[in-house]
């Protein structure tokens, strides 16, 4: 992060100290809705850090579209290189940076897919051309050219011209179920705020206040 000092936010200023929070969802809760209303794109944009199976690590930015105690929620085409490597090695982690906030918080853990109930009540929420170029899109496949691509739009297009677009076999979420999760506040002079929850094995969190 830059040294240069940033400027206060006046809730950072006369609100209470986000590290006397006692577990991590109602901060993150708390975080994400003032990033909704900060943010001018892409304000669930969060990269996430895969590895391959020779353990060489690959990240890319996806949309949280979800979250819960359980964990963070997002969706891709199975056949997507993250879903391949998360098959292989069903473990992530995930940064979210809020740079109009200066906050960041991090996560990683085990991953899970989630329910067929799950990924279709989503899908339906989707813009009707989001739910075709799903069925379009072979991702992480080669792509001869934009016009192929354009052609199959128009093929589902055609195909789904009536009625409701289904959701694809091939495409579904998957859940990152935290084993950690730390938050981050930039402050003047780089003396930031850290704390971080760790999940026990009865599912219970500690939290640790960390140096920045």
């Amino acid at each position: 992060m830059s040294d240069t000092a940033p400027i206060e936010h006046p809730t950072r200023l006369t609100g209470g100290d986000f590290t006397e929070a006692a577990e991590p969802w109602r901060l993150f809760a708390a975080w994400f809705e003032e990033a909704k209303r900060a943010e001018p794109v892409n304000p669930d944009a969060m990269a996430v850090a895969t590895v391959d199976g020779s353990g060489l690590p690959n990240v890319r930015m996806v949309l949280l579209k979800a979250f819960d105690e359980h964990g963070f929620v997002f969706y891709t085409n199975l056949g997507s290189v993250k879903a391949a490597e998360l098959e292989g090695a069903p473990q992530a982690a995930l940064t979210i940076y809020w740079k109009t906030l200066q906050r960041q918080v991090r996560a990683r853990g085990a991953v899970e897919a989630v329910s067929a109930a799950e990924a279709d009540a989503y899908f339906a929420t989707r813009s009707r051309m989001a739910q075709i170029g799903a069925w379009a899109s072979k991702q992480s496949a080669a792509l001869e050219s934009r016009m192929a691509f354009e052609k199959a739009i128009a093929q589902y297009t055609a195909k789904f011209a009536l009625g409701a677009v289904p959701r694809p076999p091939f495409w579904s979420g998957f859940r990152i179920v935290p084993a950690e999760i730390e938050f981050w506040q930039e402050r003047l002079f780089r003396l930031h705020d850290r704390i971080v929850f760790r999940r026990s094995a009865t599912g219970t969190w500690s939290k640790t206040r960390l140096y920045p």
